[in-house]
C-alpha cells in the first residue's frame, strides 16, 4: 500500500487502545473519524494502538484509504463471527443494503428483509457484531496488562463495541472513553428494527449502563450531548467530524450546472420537495432546462430513484454510483453546487453529516435540506458555506437554486467560507488529546 507523506510514529508516547469496527479498506463515512484521529495523535505525544476485526463484512470498500495508515502503527486483529456473513448466503443484496444503513420503505420490504430486520433488532442486541464482544475482552485483557495500556477508546456504531469497553472497565479498571459517532436508541433507523418491548428495554438499559460507566463520553453534535445529559452526569465532550488536507490537483468545474449529492442517499432522506422544485424550474426556465444536471455519487436507494423518475428528472441524472474517496473529492470539487440532505425528523437534528466538512473546504456552495433547528444548519451559517432550508420551504428552495444558477451563468458561483480551520482533522485531534490528558487526572 502507498504510504507517501506519512511520517513515522516517532517518539513512543503514552499508549491509547482504540477499538473500532471500521478501518481501511472499509469505505464510507464510518471509517474516516478514527482513521484521521489515529493519523494525528502521535503529533500530540500519544501512541495509538488499533484493534479491528480480522475478517469483517464491510458493505463498502475503498483501498485508497490504506494510504492514510501509518506503516509503523500497531494494529491488532481478531476473528469475528458475523450474522451478516451468514445472511448474505440467502440474500446478498438485502444484506449489503441493510448493513450499510439502506432500509427499504416499510411498504416495499420483502419478506426476507422484514425477517432480517426483526432478527437484527431482537436477537442481536445491540447489533449484529455482538458476538465479537466476549473473544475481544479475553484477548485484550491480556494485551492491555502486558503492554501497560491505561486508556481504552471504543467507537460506535456498531455500539456492541462499547460493551467491550464496558467489560474491560469492569475487569481491569482502566480509563475508558466511549465515542458515539451516532446516537444509539434515538438514531433514525432504530425504530425500523421491529423491536419487541423487551428488546427495546434492553437496548435502553445497555445504552444507560455504557453512558454511566465510561469515564468520558464523546459525541459529534450538541443535540446528542443534550440527549445524553438526561441519561448520565458523566463528562460529555463534543468533538465534531472534520476535514483533512486533500492533495488533489485543481479540477475544471463542470460545464453543466451540476447539483451533486455525494454519499449514501437513503430512503428516508428522499427530498420530494427538491424533486418538485427542480421539475418546476425546468418547466419555467428554458436556460435552466438546458444547463441543469443532477449528479449522484454513492449508493442510492430505489425509493429515491423512483421519486426522481416520478418527477420526470431521469434525463437530467448522472448516476456515478459508489466511487473511491479520492474520486468523490475530485467530483465534489468539480461540481457547481453540493447537495446535503438529512431526514426530516426530530431524531436527526443531532446528525452532522461527515461530508459537510469536506463540502465546506471544496470552495463550492452548499444547498442543504433538513429538519428545523438542525445542528449542521448552525455550522453552515457560522462558516458562510451555503443555504439551508427546511422541508416546508419550497419557495425559499427554488429561490436558492435560481440564485445559484444566476451566479453560475455570470461565472461568479463560488463559496466564501470563513472560520474553517477549527474543523481541520489535526485541530480536532488536538481537542481529543486534551480530553485524553484529562481522563487520567
Amino acid at each position: 500500500m502507498g504510504t507517501a507523506g506519512i511520517p513515522p510514529l516517532g517518539v513512543k508516547g503514552r499508549k491509547v487502545l482504540i477499538i473500532t469496527y471500521y478501518w481501511p479498506p472499509a469505505g464510507g463515512p464510518g471509517v474516516q473519524r478514527w482513521l484521521k484521529f489515529v493519523k494525528y495523535l502521535p503529533d500530540y505525544g500519544l501512541e495509538p494502538v488499533v484493534y479491528i476485526p480480522e475478517n469483517p463484512t464491510y458493505p463498502l470498500l475503498d483501498e485508497g484509504l490504506l494510504s492514510d495508515v501509518n506503516p509503523n502503527l500497531t494494529i491488532l486483529k481478531q476473528r469475528i463471527t458475523e450474522p451478516y456473513a451468514w445472511a448474505s448466503m440467502f440474500s446478498k443484496g438485502s444484506t449489503k443494503k441493510i448493513s450499510s444503513g439502506i432500509i427499504p420503505n416499510k411498504k416495499k420490504q420483502s419478506l426476507t428483509q422484514r425477517i432480517m430486520l426483526w432478527v437484527r433488532g431482537n436477537l442481536f442486541i445491540p447489533d449484529a457484531r455482538v458476538l465479537w464482544v466476549k473473544p475481544s475482552v479475553a484477548y485484550l485483557s491480556k494485551y492491555i496488562q502486558e503492554n501497560s495500556i491505561d486508556t481504552v477508546i471504543t467507537t460506535g456504531p456498531p455500539h456492541s463495541l462499547h460493551l467491550i469497553g464496558l467489560k474491560l472497565k469492569e475487569k481491569l479498571d482502566i480509563k475508558w472513553v466511549a465515542d458515539f459517532r451516532d446516537p444509539w436508541t434515538t438514531i433514525g433507523y432504530h425504530k425500523e428494527l421491529k423491536l419487541s418491548a423487551s428488546a427495546e428495554k434492553k437496548h435502553k438499559a445497555l445504552e444507560k449502563q455504557v453512558l454511566n460507566t465510561a469515564d468520558i463520553v464523546l459525541v459529534t453534535s450538541p443535540t446528542t450531548k443534550k440527549e445524553f445529559e438526561a441519561l448520565t452526569n458523566r463528562p460529555i465532550h463534543v468533538i465534531t467530524n472534520g476535514y483533512d488536507v486533500e492533495k488533489i490537483t485543481k479540477q475544471p468545474l463542470d460545464e453543466k450546472f451540476t447539483l451533486a449529492h455525494i454519499g449514501s442517499f437513503l430512503s428516508e432522506r428522499n427530498p420530494k420537495i427538491l424533486w418538485d422544485a427542480l421539475a418546476e424550474l425546468i418547466s419555467e426556465n428554458k436556460d435552466f432546462q438546458s444547463k441543469f444536471e443532477l449528479k449522484l455519487i454513492g449508493a442510492v436507494s430505489m425509493e429515491v430513484l423512483h421519486s426522481i423518475a416520478e418527477a420526470n428528472l431521469n434525463s437530467y441524472v448522472n448516476n456515478l454510483g459508489y466511487v473511491s474517496h479520492e474520486k468523490a473529492i475530485i467530483e465534489q470539487r468539480k461540481s457547481q453546487v453540493l447537495l446535503l440532505v438529512e431526514i426530516d425528523s426530530d431524531d436527526t437534528k443531532c446528525i452532522i453529516p461527515g461530508k459537510l466538512f469536506e463540502y465546506m473546504v471544496s470552495e463550492r456552495p452548499v444547498l442543504a435540506i433538513g429538519p428545523k433547528d438542525a445542528d449542521f444548519a448552525a455550522i453552515m451559517q457560522s462558516t458562510n458555506t451555503g443555504i439551508f432550508v427546511t422541508y416546508d420551504e419550497k419557495a425559499k428552495l427554488k429561490q436558492a437554486i435560481l440564485s445559484y444558477f444566476e451566479y453560475y451563468q455570470n461565472g461568479t458561483l463560488q463559496s466564501h467560507a470563513v472560520g474553517l480551520q477549527q474543523y481541520s482533522r489535526k485541530n480536532l485531534t488536538g481537542e481529543l488529546a486534551k480530553v485524553l490528558e484529562g481522563v487520567t487526572k
